[in-house]
């Protein structure tokens, strides 16, 4: 099987399970102690912890403090629900759904518009008393690239805080430095599922959202040191390998432009993660594509919602059809893709494409 979808989540780098494994039981099996135990085991798992910790800090900018969370979904909603603001909330047009959903439920948010491209515009003019302005770094489903820093300060001349869902952002491009608040998932940097992280910058207070024993100051529930270590070293690569990774993300997006030369690419073909391809074909029926190309992974959208139904908001806000819309796959590949399984794969896609139009 060839794997495309790394939008969805990627393959766990071997060296984050080999120091999941070590945390899991360890050489003498004393490993697997409640890092918030006052003991020696307590506090050699604790101290594994903090390692991590400082891993994962790497990613973000300075001046600021990580919180471990369940996910990226958890830390959004620690994010949107704890902020003390006063004023409503912006999001953008493309935001994901932890963040479009969240804020829903917090009020009626303004949304922020994107052009053709899938871009907001960094000039422009958020809406009066707008206490939180949440803005993606980089969308799941097109992979284009926002002016993060830009709407931060024009967020905080308005006096709000400034939220970036950087998951699919984190360890690919440059953290949001202005950001006062940045959500990240391991899963989406070749890490384990089940850890995410909030960074919160110095100063910006926030309100627990689980109550309990508030083992991260903010967030309650014992951490995993397996899941906190294999977090870490995933964050540890991702920092180290990062131009290295871009370079050969941005050889298989040359390759893949060449391959489907004559369907259209929905978002930026600048400002964009160069390891996300949304391409749509008129008339294409992507679930009997997916149903025929068995063995390609790939997305007919983001996997959060692919079983809505419904046409995605992402392709709809920038000025897609419904049918254009519904006629759009994502290919996502990563650091561990080939050339030789992207064009096997555009090779079976071209296939299954053709034989869908002899029929109609």
């Amino acid at each position: 099987m060839i794997y495309l979808d790394n939008q969805a989540t990627t393959p766990l780098a071997p060296e984050a399970r080999e120091a999941m494994l070590r945390h899991l039981d360890g050489p003498d099996g004393s490993a697997f102690a409640n890092p918030h135990s006052p003991h020696r085991m307590g506090r050699m798992a604790a101290a594994a912890v903090e390692a991590a910790r400082e891993k994962v800090a790497a990613l973000f900018p300075s001046g600021g403090r990580v919180i471990f969370t369940g996910n990226a979904c958890e830390a959004i909603n620690l994010a949107m629900r704890g902020a003390q603001i006063e004023g409503g909330i912006a999001i953008s047009a493309i935001e994901h759904a932890a963040v479009k959903d969240t804020a829903k439920v917090l009020g009626d948010p303004e949304v922020i518009p994107v052009d053709s491209e899938g871009c907001v515009d960094p000039r422009t003019n958020l809406p009066s008393g707008v206490g939180l302005v949440c803005v993606m770094q980089v969308n799941n489903e097109i992979g284009t690239v926002q002016p993060v820093d830009q709407l931060a300060d024009q967020a905080h001349a308005a006096g709000a805080l400034f939220l970036c869902d950087a998951v699919q952002g984190a360890g690919k491009v440059a953290p949001p430095e202005k950001a006062d608040m940045i959500a990240v998932s391991a899963h989406k940097i070749y890490g384990p599922k089940g850890i995410g992280a909030l960074w919160v910058r110095d100063g910006v207070e926030l309100t627990p959202q689980i109550t309990g024993g508030l083992q991260e100051g903010l967030r309650s529930g014992t951490l995993s040191p397996a899941l906190v270590a294999g977090f870490g070293v995933a964050a540890q690569l991702a920092n180290e390998r990062m131009e290295e990774d871009r370079e050969h993300a941005r050889a298989l997006w040359d390759r893949a432009l060449e391959l489907f030369d004559d369907w259209q690419v929905n978002g930026s073909l600048t400002a964009r993660n160069h390891a996300n391809l949304s391409i749509r074909r008129d008339g294409l029926d992507v679930a009997r594509l997916m149903s025929t190309c068995r063995n390609v992974m790939f997305s007919a959208g983001s996997a959060c919602a692919s079983g809505s139904g419904k046409p995605s908001h992402v392709l709809k806000a920038i000025g897609l059809s419904d049918a254009e819309a519904k006629s759009t796959i994502r290919l996502g590949w990563g650091r561990y893709t080939s050339a030789e399984e992207l064009e096997a794969a555009a090779r079976d896609i071209k296939a299954a494409v053709k034989e869908q139009e002899l029929w109609v």
